[in-house]
C-alpha cells in the first residue's frame, strides 16, 4: 500500500473532515496564534510575563481547532468531549485579567479555523490584534495613579502612632495606615501605609529618615502595587 492509498483509507473513516482540512486548520490556527502571541508579548506591561503562557496560547488555539474538527456537527461527539474535558482541573491562578481575554481570543481563533470559517479567523485575528495594539500604544483609559505602598517595620513595643508624623508631613501630601501586622513572633510590627509623595525624587531621603526612626529595621516603598502581590 503506497502513501496515497493510506491517506485515502484514513479519509474514508472520517466522514466529517479530510486530511487537507486537518492540515489547513492546524497550520492556520498556528500562524494566527503566532500573531496573537506577538501582540501579547509586545503590549504586555505587567511583572508576571512567562514564556510558557505564550506557548500555551499557541497550543490552545491549535488544539481547539482539532477539537472542533472532531466534533463537526455531531452532537454526540460534542457531549462526549465535554464529559472528557470536564475532568481537567486548572490550578494556576491568572493574575492579570487581560490574560483571560487572550485565552478566549486564542480559543475563538481555533474554533473558527476548526469549523472552516477561515476568512473569519483571519479577519478577526488582525482586527482584534490591531485594536489591542492601538489601546496599548495610545495608552487609552489609563489614569495617573500616584499612590504607593510604604512598609515599615518597628520594634514590637514601639508606640508608632506619632513616631513618623513629622517626617510624613514633610515628604507626603497624603498618607493613611492600611494594615498592622505582627512579625517574627511579635518581636517586630509591620506597618503598611498608602502614601502619595509630594515630590517623587525625594523618595530616597524619605526612606533614609524613616530608617533612622525605626532603628534601621526594614523600610520598603512599593510602586505599581496594583499589578503585584503584596
Amino acid at each position: 500500500m503506497d502513501f496515497s492509498s493510506f491517506l485515502t483509507a484514513l479519509q474514508d473513516n472520517t466522514d466529517v473532515f479530510s486530511t487537507s482540512d486537518v492540515v489547513f486548520a492546524t497550520v492556520l490556527s498556528f500562524l494566527l496564534s503566532l500573531v496573537i502571541a506577538w501582540v501579547y508579548k509586545n503590549t504586555y506591561k505587567g511583572t508576571s510575563y512567562t514564556q510558557s503562557y505564550v506557548h500555551t496560547l499557541i497550543l490552545m488555539s491549535m488544539v481547539v481547532a482539532i477539537i472542533m474538527l472532531i466534533i463537526g456537527s455531531n452532537i454526540a461527539r460534542a457531549f462526549s468531549l465535554v464529559g472528557a474535558l470536564s475532568i481537567i482541573r486548572f490550578r494556576n491562578a491568572v493574575k492579570d485579567t487581560r490574560d483571560v481575554g487572550y485565552i478566549f481570543f486564542a480559543m475563538a481563533v481555533g474554533m473558527a479555523a476548526g469549523t472552516r470559517f477561515y476568512l473569519l479567523a483571519i479577519v478577526a485575528t488582525f482586527i482584534i490584534s490591531f485594536i489591542l495594539w492601538g489601546l496599548v500604544s495610545l495608552n487609552m483609559f489609563a489614569i495617573d495613579v500616584r499612590e504607593q505602598i510604604l512598609k515599615i517595620r518597628v520594634p514590637g513595643n514601639t508606640r508608632y502612632e506619632e513616631l513618623f508624623e513629622r517626617v510624613f508631613d514633610r515628604y507626603l501630601s497624603r498618607y493613611n495606615l492600611i494594615a498592622v501586622e505582627s512579625v517574627q513572633g511579635g518581636l517586630l510590627t509591620e506597618l503598611v501605609y498608602g502614601i502619595e509623595l509630594k515630590r517623587q525624587r525625594e523618595a530616597p531621603e524619605l526612606l533614609e529618615e524613616l530608617s533612622r526612626l525605626n532603628e534601621n529595621n526594614k523600610v520598603a516603598l512599593i510602586t505599581g502595587h496594583h499589578e503585584v502581590d503584596l
